[in-house]
């Protein structure tokens, strides 16, 4: 497996260099879209209800991601507490939405790192992550210095700022975003961010410019690249059929898509008119033929049909 770029980065003092950009971005916060621009230097908290230090729900060895990414060994999920979106069916709601999780120091994160490549994790899976990117690069840099030297897989809604993407760039060797909603009014109502659409086709562009299609190695694991979720809603929701028109004509036919049928009612869907419902083995055939017939080259199958 290829040496991990950002280890380069290390070396040339130009890791240094991002984590105080990074840093300096915390004490009026732009690191998302949403721009609160509080000082969370100081703990003041905007939307994502974060401060200072990363605050973990859980860190462990996990088999249930994609092949490429689970492998043989599990990846190494560390999952992050709050969002930077409200989507009312989230099925880790209780991290995500009800703030379950404890505060550590850049420090402690970089020993969950450690930690997770001890137990021969293929990778770091950072699920989340969007609001603790400063503390993430940071503990990098920390775990670097104690021998660390896995791939980094960035798992995200896909609500992202390009200002803190490109500050990512050969750091971050596998991307793993969502492409949640074609319509910025279902995001709107459904994860209360008016402007999903635009802001995630500019982000999936620019991962893909940085990392490229899937690469693997000769066990199938990933190493670097682009793999976009996609979740088949009920009704037509997400409006999945012009997320991946937008995919070929903009992106890639090449590019690694996941489309799951794994929606279920949770949180507050339960009592709404639509999202009660799970989808049907029709509402995703839909979707997979649709991509098929666009001539999608890497589908990745993911569900119970």
């Amino acid at each position: 497996m290829p040496r991990p770029t950002y280890l380069k980065l290390y070396e040339s003092g130009e890791l240094d260099r991002r984590i105080e950009i990074l840093n300096k971005k915390l004490e009026s916060c732009t690191i998302c879209p949403r721009r609160c621009r509080v000082n969370r230097l100081e703990d003041n908290i905007g939307f994502c209800r974060s401060g200072k230090n990363p605050i973990v729900s859980s860190y462990n060895a996990h088999f249930g991601e994609e092949p490429p990414i689970s492998g043989i060994y599990g990846s190494g999920t560390i999952f992050f507490t709050n969002c930077t979106l409200r989507c009312i069916y989230c099925q880790n709601y209780p991290i995500s939405q009800l703030s379950n999780g404890k505060e550590y120091s850049v420090e402690e994160l970089a020993s969950m790192m450690l930690s997770l490549q001890r137990r021969k994790c293929h990778n770091i899976n950072f699920v989340t992550p969007t609001h603790f990117v400063p503390q993430i690069v940071s503990a990098l840099k920390i775990a670097i210095k104690n021998g660390f030297n896995i791939p980094l897989v960035y798992n995200t809604s896909g609500y992202e700022s390009i200002e803190t993407l490109k500050l990512l760039e050969g750091i971050i060797d596998i991307y793993l975003p969502d492409m949640k909603y074609s319509d910025n009014e279902m995001s709107l109502k459904y994860s209360g961010v008016s402007d999903y659409w635009e802001i995630n086709k500019l982000a999936i562009k620019e991962m893909f410019r940085q990392v490229g299609d899937l690469k693997m190695d000769r066990d199938g694991i990933a190493y670097r690249g682009l793999i976009i979720r996609h979740l088949v809603l009920p009704y037509n929701i997400a409006g999945s059929k012009k997320i991946l028109e937008f995919l070929k004509n903009e992106v890639s036919t090449t590019v690694t898509i996941g489309i799951m049928s794994q929606y279920f009612p949770a949180y507050k869907a339960v009592n709404d008119e639509k999202l009660k419902f799970k989808i049907t083995k029709e509402e995703y055939d839909e979707v997979v033929n649709y991509a098929i017939n666009l001539g999608f080259k890497n589908i990745l199958i993911q569900g119970y049909y």
